[in-house]
């Protein structure tokens, strides 16, 4: 399973309402630590499958839920479960390190 592009007109849909968690990727075109991470995300949607949906959105392209959301500093990857924000994690990571923040969602969803 791919990364999934959203934007403020998908994001309720493809994030709030889906029925796995779903990380989100808060990223733009002009980031370097974003575009660092983004293979790293590749790889880890595909591990894990349909456990976890990994999306991306643009905040240039979306300032009305980058803004909802509060987020200042790219990346921020935030992971919510039911609909709620779990977890925000500011910064690029390694990709072993966004594997155990993952894996500590799922662990409390199973």
């Amino acid at each position: 399973m791919a990364t999934v592009p959203v934007t403020d007109a998908t994001f309720r849909d493809e994030v709030l309402a889906s029925d796995v968690p779903v990380l989100v990727d808060f990223w733009a075109t002009w980031c370097g630590p974003c575009r660092q991470v983004a293979p790293i995300l590749e790889e880890l949607s595909e591990e894990y499958g349909d456990k976890i949906k990994i999306a991306k959105l643009d905040t240039d392209a979306n300032p009305e839920t980058t803004g909802a959301y509060g987020i200042v500093s790219i990346p921020t990857l935030n992971v919510y479960v039911g609909g709620e924000l779990q977890r925000s994690i500011i910064g690029a990571r390694p990709k072993r390190a966004l594997a155990e923040e993952i894996d500590a969602v799922l662990a409390t969803t199973a």
